[in-house]
């Protein structure tokens, strides 16, 4: 298969992988042209029984991170007791698309959004995140607890527009 091919046949894929980790499109754009290139120079090194999907989005994760550790290194942490615990209705969680979802991740400071598609999405271990971040633990479950508490309010801030907007359009 062609580089070309390769590129347009798993473009979207990548790059809903890559728009998860970053703020802009233009950002996510970056990141998956640093994963291809990867992914064209390790081509050989890829073992055909295994998933070539997997494969691909383990690098694209690790573009986003090798992205993150060049440009975003002052972003890292605040102290968990920032953190207030509010609960998201239901009703509010139902009536949200996809692309809500991932356009309030991408709003998330990049060390919380780092860590939040690390852990949720990705399913790594703190001691995992830790490691890929060269940040501690403590520091990765603070990150992940304020991401969860920013994007309960920031979805829930979304929700009172759309209801209001409803409401008065």
């Amino acid at each position: 298969m062609s580089q070309d091919r390769l590129y347009r046949e798993f473009y979207a894929y990548a790059m809903g992988i890559c728009l998860r980790y970053s703020r802009t499109s233009e950002e996510a754009i970056e990141i998956l042209n640093d994963g291809f290139i990867k992914i064209f120079s390790k081509l050989h090194l890829y073992s055909t029984g295994l998933s070539f999907n997997g494969w691909l989005r383990k690098i694209m994760i690790n573009s986003a991170i090798d992205y993150f550790r060049r440009n975003e290194k002052h972003y890292y942490s605040l102290d968990i007791s920032h953190v207030q615990h509010e609960s998201l209705s239901e009703t509010a969680l139902d009536n949200l698309s996809a692309q809500e979802i991932i356009s309030s991740i991408q709003r998330l400071p990049p060390s919380y959004r780092m860590v939040f598609n690390l852990f949720v999405i990705e399913g790594y271990q703190h001691e995992e995140i830790a490691n890929q971040l060269n940040i501690t633990v403590g520091t990765s479950k603070s990150n992940l607890a304020i991401a969860r508490n920013k994007l309960k309010k920031m979805l829930m801030t979304d929700q009172e527009e759309k209801l209001k907007y409803s409401q008065h359009g």
